[in-house]
């Protein structure tokens, strides 16, 4: 009761932001008469004006009322469109960064130009976000006219377009581009190794067009960009024979099987060389050239496969396929691959069929994209449903517009009958009646399916409709151009008809572009111009005496939103019209008010077949069930966003990083400081602190310097020294690796140097993240069933994806160190300004953005895979229902294998407890 006393005497929220907007309308509209007054060139040299008063110190909020003035000149002069006040409001909204919640046909396209020319003259470039490639070419075309009046340059983002167009579009000072195309530009330019290679700018300003669709429906599913986990499955074949050769002699290779390791001897490296040079995998070289390294790769895990993996006991094969053993319970485990290649090296190794293996190689969230921006703002129809959600994931306020004339359309209260059947026949009948009034008709559907059932019924009864396919969005925008001509019945599934008008007789500027376009004699075009606009005239008068466009529902949406979208179809710009939605006690919605117990109480009402019930209390009734839906459907997307977050933030760390190793023209301090770290972390893993003489792993610490630092040292003897401890071991270590490194930088040359370490870094920096990747998939799917032993998954998630993040880091480290300890040039290779790393190649990669509405509760969704269109769903990982506790050792063996061992020894679990695991 206060809060409606408190709104009635301060008005609501929504008032008070716009009585302060519209305090600043009468101040661009005293502009006008000098706007008006200015030639051409004076009104566009406006914007050299304005960017000098910028640099000046002026902000963009000091220059909106004469730069609104300017744009509201310029769209008459080059569109004959002039901003009504209320579009003058919208644009300061979204200048302010928020979210305008303008009814259809009020013109939010022609407001954007205000918040986008006033934010383009700081040349940060502005992204106006739109739904689909030919509303962004529409309005990059359309609105672009007024700012290339005004000496602005307009670029578009629409797929098929090169590495270069691409580049151009995002230099412009205003760029229109579809949500998916932004989102893999950022994901393919976190994947270049040069900063000349990426197409976007930093980013400054976004306006979404359709809001509510971007943010909120598309926002379910990431965006994702898969390609092949290593090579094709050839080269695992061909790899496979050499080493299957090479392990016949046991001299070749070291295998502990404690650790479950395997490692080239010299002699075997040699002789893998020449039996790979022979096969034409590599070139004169070193195995360890940089140019080979992803086929030290394929012949490392094709050595695991070879020596540490046995058919029959790891896993068996069965109808051309290589089927993992659980090693704990003995069962097959179908549809479960080993990852980062091994699986395929198995089964080349098996000589069945290799299968091709995708897997994510960038991904991320509508969210976390759009968060990247430091302004954000949007626009659409119909927001204030889901005001709280913007608010909370966006932090966007959203604000009414009002409109520019008072709405007069009706919306009459639903009409609920038992069966569909029954609901389609009344459907229809209102239709034909529509019709022969001469009054247009648009009927929104929630499928394709029941809009082919609805087309059937009409098709029965000969009544001539069009159904609208939102896959062909030119042929959907024509289709919905014209349906408001007289007696026209259009059915349009819940995502067809954004972005265009229904005007009332017909939209004359599509008839003219259509009906002109093959007609070249001038008077004959004149003539046919001036009957088409005498016709729409005669066709507006009579939709207007009809009742205007009529909308019918056949069913309430999960969502009031959607069902807004519909009915905001009709009564634009004062316009007469009608809105009635038909449901059954069949339809989704109505079923959770368990029809059973309705149908019997209509029964005994004495509702006969074919009748409808007609109240308000419906109405209110069905509100309150899709508040209900569209609360879980928001719980659903939270959740979602809380464990993208935990990889989001990990993935701005990793881009972060990636962007400053392509800027520094030297990395040599950082793969220093790397290689020392990963020298401590050998060290004292084989010799704790504090322990004694006697409990050191001195031959072991000699075989992982060998191993990773490429260095045969007398650690054994070292160790026998009297008065020797762990740090004068490690700063041995340190400096015959300093030593070596700095033998391999002359030998090099300083340029060459800096060109292995720098693309070196940034190779395995990919490699290690897209295992990480993965790794987070795995976790992912099967992090919901710690809810059964009384865990928080989210919290559960967050902690092993931590210590993922840290062993990553680790393997980032040792990998590093050990390929440059390795790494050789041959004489005859290439200069490194003639050399470039390159991850999948473009036809290589998978770019997908999974239908939202597959998506399920809680679920990952499906990843299309290439080799097939059949999704598939990556296996979970094993699962560990409890935590770690240091102080418990019966839950130690819940540790992740890349984790320090809780017993608190420094090493990795895999490599202390968990080594029998």
């Amino acid at each position: 009761m206060f809060a409606s006393i408190a709104r009635a005497i301060f008005g609501t929220s929504n008032d008070r932001s716009l009585k302060a907007y519209q305090r600043r309308v009468p101040q661009i509209n005293a502009l006008e008469p000098a706007m008006q007054a200015l030639s051409d060139e004076a009104l566009r040299a406006k914007t050299d004006e304005f960017k000098q008063r910028l640099a000046g110190g002026a902000t963009l909020d000091d220059l909106l009322p004469e730069a609104f003035a300017v744009v509201r000149e310029a769209s008459r002069r080059s569109q004959g469109l002039r901003h009504f006040d209320v579009q003058l409001i919208g644009g300061m909204v979204l200048h302010d960064g928020k979210i305008a919640e303008m009814k259809t046909g009020e013109g939010k396209t022609l407001v954007a130009t205000l918040p986008v020319y006033l934010n383009a003259l700081t040349g940060k470039g502005v992204h106006v976000v739109t739904v689909n490639d030919y509303l962004a070419r529409r309005d990059a075309e359309w609105m672009g006219q007024i700012y290339g009046f005004l000496g602005l340059t307009t670029g578009v983002i629409v797929h098929g377009l090169t590495e270069w167009e691409r580049r151009e579009a995002y230099a412009a000072d205003i760029t229109y581009g579809t949500n998916n195309e932004f989102g893999f530009d950022y994901l393919r330019d976190n994947m270049k190794y040069r900063l000349e290679d990426m197409v976007q700018r930093d980013f400054a300003y976004a306006i979404v067009d359709e809001v509510d669709s971007i943010l909120i429906d598309e926002a379910r599913t990431p965006l994702i960009i898969s390609g092949p986990a290593e090579d094709s499955s050839d080269l695992y074949r061909t790899v496979n024979v050499v080493v299957a050769e090479l392990v016949k002699d046991p001299d070749t290779y070291e295998k502990d099987e404690k650790f479950r390791t395997v490692t080239l001897t010299e002699d075997g490296t040699r002789r893998v060389e020449d039996m790979l040079q022979e096969a034409g995998i590599i070139a004169e070289g070193n195995l360890y050239d940089i140019f080979n390294v992803s086929v030290v790769h394929h012949v490392q895990q094709s050595l695991r496969a070879n020596t540490l993996f046995a058919r029959d006991v790891d896993y068996i094969v069965r109808d051309d396929k290589v089927v993992i053993i659980d090693e704990f319970t003995g069962r097959m485990m179908e549809g479960r691959r080993y990852s980062e290649g091994l699986h395929q090296a198995l089964e080349a190794k098996e000589f069945v069929t290799v299968q091709p293996e995708n897997q994510t190689l960038a991904s991320i969230t509508f969210q976390n994209y759009f968060r990247l921006y430091p302004k954000l703002s949007g626009m659409t129809g119909t927001a204030m449903t889901e005001a709280d959600e913007f608010a909370e994931i966006y932090k966007l306020e959203v604000v009414e517009i009002p409109t520019n004339v008072p709405v007069i359309r009706k919306d009459e209260d639903d009409e609920v009958y038992r069966s569909a059947g029954e609901k389609y026949e009344a459907i229809a009948k209102l239709i034909a009646d529509a019709r022969e009034r001469g009054q247009p008709v648009l009927v929104g559907t929630t499928s394709i399916e029941k809009s082919e059932t609805l087309s059937g019924i009409l098709k029965k009864k000969k009544v001539p409709h069009a159904v609208l396919n939102a896959r062909f969005h030119e042929q959907e925008a024509v289709i919905v151009s014209q349906a408001g001509a007289p007696g026209a019945i259009t059915i349009a599934t819940n995502m067809a008809g954004r972005g265009t008008d229904i005007k009332l007789g017909g939209n004359i500027d599509m008839r003219l572009k259509l009906e002109l376009a093959d007609i070249e004699d001038a008077e004959a075009r004149a003539a046919r111009e001036a009957e088409i606009r005498a016709e729409v005239d005669r066709n507006h008068d009579l939709v207007q005496a009809a009742g205007g466009l009529y909308v019918i529902g056949t069913e309430r949406h999960e969502s009031r939103r959607i069902d807004n979208q519909l009915r905001g179809r009709s009564g634009r710009q004062g316009d007469p019209g009608g809105s009635r939605f038909f449901l059954s006690l069949e339809d989704d919605l109505m079923r959770i008010f368990g029809s059973d117990r309705m149908g019997g109480m209509l029964t005994r009402l004495g509702l006969k077949d074919g009748e409808a019930i007609v109240h308000p209390w419906i109405n209110k009734a069905l509100e309150k069930a899709q508040k209900k839906v569209e609360a879980r459907n928001f719980d659903t997307r939270k959740n979602v966003l809380k464990y993208d977050d935990v990889m989001n933030d990990q993935r701005r760390e990793v881009y972060a990083q990636r962007r400053e190793f392509m800027k520094a023209t030297e990395v040599s301090a950082i793969v220093a400081d790397m290689r020392a770290e990963v020298i401590e972390g050998m060290v004292s893993r084989r010799i704790p602190v504090k322990a004694f003489a006697e409990q050191w792993e001195s031959a072991e610490l000699a075989e992982d310097v060998r191993r990773v630092l490429n260095l045969d040292l007398p650690i054994v003897e070292w160790a026998r020294e009297e008065g020797i401890d762990e740090s004068g071991i490690r700063e041995r270590v340190e400096r015959a690796t300093d030593m070596f490194m700095a033998a391999k930088a002359a030998n090099f040359g300083p340029e060459l140097m800096r060109f292995v370490e720098k693309s070196l870094l940034l190779q395995i920096l990919d490699q290690v993240w897209k295992e990480h990747l993965l790794a987070l998939d795995h976790l992912r799917q099967g992090i919901v069933l710690r809810a059964y032993g009384q865990r928080d998954p989210l919290n559960e998630y967050k902690s092993e994806a931590f210590a993922l993040f840290n062993a990553m880091l680790d393997e980032l480290k040792e990998r590093v160190t050990m390929m440059l300890a390795r790494a050789e040039i041959g004489p005859d290779a290439p200069p490194a300004a003639d050399f470039q790393p390159h991850g999948p190649a473009a036809e290589q990669m998978i770019e997908s953005h999974p239908d939202p509405a597959m998506a399920t509760s809680g679920a990952e969704p499906a990843y299309e895979m290439a080799g097939g269109a059949e999704p598939v769903r990556l296996a979970p990982a094993p699962l560990r229902s409890d935590a770690v506790d240091p102080n418990n050792p019966a839950t130690w063996r819940n540790s992740p294998r890349n984790a320090p061992c809780p017993c608190g020894s420094g090493k990795k679990f895999k490599h202390c407890h968990g080594r029998n695991m």
